[in-house]
């Protein structure tokens, strides 16, 4: 008698669980059970593996010429469109995206068709192709009025258009493209032409960023430099002739740096020390005592009681030193210049910190216009960390994303890497309690499917994570295809193009 409730429970907890099995399951199977297996998706909107395999053998067979393959590989990708779309509509992300970098390779015939497939059966809608990197643009060599050098650039593909191509396949698939492009790092390419070295960025040390960055091919820029903002401009402006169907900017910041140079905390780590960043800040005083003290300070890194008590000598007829956004309520004659220093340094730097961090918001709105005149969307790609003072300085790339406009898509790179989803879940916090509510914030998180890669959790774990935030999150990005396909993002890599 006593184990007769223990045999009752049983089978209960068994049919419950068993219940919970295949609703569970349910998930993991093509919902849409009235529509061809080859047309079928599962909960994250994915291609099953059977529609995987036919599609990929018809792409073949069209490739070798069979007519006839080619018609039904066209109609599945319609199909496929339809169905991936209204799984987007249903589901809680609508927007699942995945950067992607193409190589010289990719002008091969069918290597975009295998890409964008690829892409388009994980259910993404949406793909961000690296168009400005490393000094090179994803633009034909001979229709390329930049000062960068095309990425394919072999004899023979002079006309080859590999952006163009690739927004066209991959709007085929029901893909948005978006023209992926880096910013304030304009490449090592840029700091080898004598006529733009003033436009490179300088601390306080005479260091550009090849001194301070492992990676020498980055080469960051002086916002406020007029032929950066021209040269860039132009390139962006050439991307959109593209029509893509949006356009995020990457690397909108100053370098990053490492160990105790990581953090800022004194005028000469800042990147001010070009004519162009001095003479914006200079502008900002408001009286000739402000800017004599500003010339000193940025001069020597510091004032003294006794620089004060020389511009009291200096500017008379002048009361307390003026420069934009200070508002000082007590008067010099009241204060001994010894006693004002410290509070008058304070103000400097941090009138300094704020100009550097303008430089960088300014030159996004000048880099985004483009698009803009065009109603082209842009974006702006940021660390969360990278706004943020620590201690008593500044994180060294002084990314003042708070600043940037919510007109603008925000795309936190929310990589933090603790083990669990707790990191990547409070960045992703973090940006939203420092937005306003209309903007539209995509956190891009890096990962792979199914599995934990380098000690960061699988991107399901992940996205399930931010669900928390929807419905003010409905969109995400994942870093990136090479991470998912690492064997055939090498052979691209790496191949003989022709």
């Amino acid at each position: 008698m006593p184990n007769r409730p223990l045999n009752i429970a049983k089978p209960m907890f068994f049919w419950r669980h068993l219940l919970a099995v295949i609703f569970t399951s349910s998930l993991l199977l093509p919902f849409l059970a009235n529509k061809p297996i080859s047309a079928q998706v599962n909960e994250f909107c994915q291609l099953s593996p059977i529609a995987v395999r036919e599609k990929e053998n018809l792409r073949i067979s069209a490739l070798r010429g069979n007519k006839e393959a080619e018609i039904r590989y066209q109609n599945i990708l319609k199909q496929q469109v339809q169905i991936v779309q209204e799984c987007r509509r249903q589901n809680w992300l609508q927007v699942q995206a995945i950067w992607l970098r193409l190589y010289p390779c990719d002008i091969k015939a069918g290597s975009l068709d295998r890409i964008m497939d690829r892409i388009a059966n994980k259910g993404y809608n949406q793909v961000y192709i690296e168009t400005f990197y490393d000094g090179r643009v994803l633009l034909p060599a001979n229709s390329n009025p930049t000062v960068w050098k095309s990425v394919v650039n072999q004899p023979g593909a002079e006309n080859a258009d590999l952006l163009a191509a690739a927004i066209k396949k991959g709007r085929q698939r029901g893909l948005k493209v978006y023209a992926w492009m880096y910013t304030t790092n304009f490449g090592y390419s840029y700091a080898k032409r004598k006529d733009r070295e003033s436009a490179i960025a300088r601390n306080g040390k005479g260091q550009t960023s090849l001194y301070v960055v492992d990676n020498g091919s980055q080469v960051f820029i002086d916002p406020y430099n007029k032929q950066a903002q021209v040269d860039y401009s132009r390139m962006v402006e050439e991307v959109t002739r593209r029509r893509p169907d949006g356009i995020l900017f990457d690397y909108v910041r100053y370098p990053r740096q490492a160990g105790k140079n990581s953090i800022a905390t004194k005028v000469t780590d800042l990147w001010l020390y070009t004519k162009s960043t001095q003479q914006a800040l200079f502008r900002r005083a408001q009286n000739y005592k402000g800017l004599e003290l500003i010339r000193r300070f940025v001069g020597k890194g510091y004032i003294t009681a006794g620089d004060i008590s020389d511009i009291d000598r200096l500017y008379p007829q002048e009361s307390e030193p003026l420069w934009q956004g200070r508002n000082p309520t007590l008067q010099k004659a009241i204060i001994p210049a010894a006693l004002r220093q410290p509070q008058l340094q304070s103000e400097l730097w941090q009138l300094t910190v704020a100009h550097s961090m303008q430089g960088i918001v300014d030159f996004v709105n000048i880099a985004s216009s483009p698009a803009r005149k065009m109603g082209i969307p842009a974006g702006a790609v940021f660390f969360p960390e990278g706004n943020q003072m620590v201690g008593q300085g500044y994180d060294s790339r002084l990314q003042p994303w708070d600043r940037f406009p919510s007109s603008l898509e925000w795309h936190p790179m929310s990589y933090a890497n603790c083990g669990n989803v707790a990191c990547i879940a409070q960045q992703v916090k973090r940006v939203l309690n420092m937005s306003k509510s209309d903007t539209q914030i995509i956190p891009a998180i890096a990962g792979g499917w199914g599995e934990s890669v380098s000690d960061r959790p699988s991107l399901e774990i992940q996205m399930q994570a931010i669900r928390q935030f929807a419905p003010r999150i409905r969109g995400v990005s994942h870093f990136a295809y090479s991470w998912q396909d690492p064997k055939h993002d090498s052979d691209r890599k790496f191949c003989q193009a022709q």
